[in-house]
């Protein structure tokens, strides 16, 4: 990580770090679930716990090789896990896609959100091709629950 100045998550997260003793309880108990009431406290939990790449990571996490997960719509855990995987190198040519010409509610030059990105993966075949799944079909979208399951993540 880089010296760059502290981002308003990284301060908000180093206030949540000292006001629940999280580093202590995660070496103790494995892991710390925070909920986003107590991260509302600092800070919108949207803004807080959405790390799409590592390098998105508050320092206070990278620093102490820590990972956040959602375990439910309030919750979160924290813990010494494997939550993101470095791509190996992959030289293959690349396949250019159209959408296909009758589809006129997407502009392909105006991509502006992932679902419309979603929604062009679908039309244009790639998600089905990488999926090896002709005859894929999208039925659901937007933000729903999945109920209960059971996951292994590494540590």
């Amino acid at each position: 990580m880089s010296n760059a100045p502290k981002s308003l998550n990284d301060a908000a997260w180093e206030k949540l770090f000292d006001k629940y003793d999280i580093l202590d309880k995660i070496n103790t108990q494995g892991r710390y679930v925070i909920s986003t009431a107590q991260i509302k406290e600092f800070r919108e939990p949207r803004l807080m716990a959405k790390f799409d790449h590592i390098i998105n990571l508050p320092k206070i996490f990278f620093d102490n090789q820590l990972a956040i997960l959602p375990i439910t719509r309030g919750d979160y855990v924290i813990s010494h896990f494997s939550a993101y995987h470095k791509f190996e190198n992959y030289n293959s040519q690349v396949t250019k896609v159209s959408l296909p010409a009758y589809i006129q509610s997407i502009d392909s030059n105006n991509i502006y959100s992932e679902s419309i990105a979603l929604n062009c993966a679908v039309a244009t075949g790639i998600v089905a091709e990488f999926l090896q799944d002709e005859n894929l079909v999208s039925t659901v979208s937007g933000r729903m629950g999945s109920g209960s399951f059971y996951f292994d993540i590494d540590n």
